[in-house]
């Protein structure tokens, strides 16, 4: 799971930056700017739900141990 959460957070990471280079900064929420800066925001929110998801996953260890 740990290695498929960094693939999957790798991967939005990328279409972040490639995003990134999509937006015209004169008109940012006109046309295709619009469309990268969602595309922006929906990779920021993967990214924290693979946080989100490993953190929880660490957390089910730590209580089966203890158990």
């Amino acid at each position: 799971m740990k290695y498929l959460t960094s693939i999957i957070s790798t991967i939005a990471l990328g279409l972040m930056i490639f995003n990134f280079t999509k937006v015209n900064f004169e008109t940012p929420f006109k046309d295709e700017s619009l469309i990268a800066l969602i595309t922006i925001l929906a990779s920021l929110c993967v990214i924290l739900m693979m946080l989100i998801l490993r953190t929880s996953k660490r957390i089910e260890q730590k209580v089966k141990k203890r158990n």
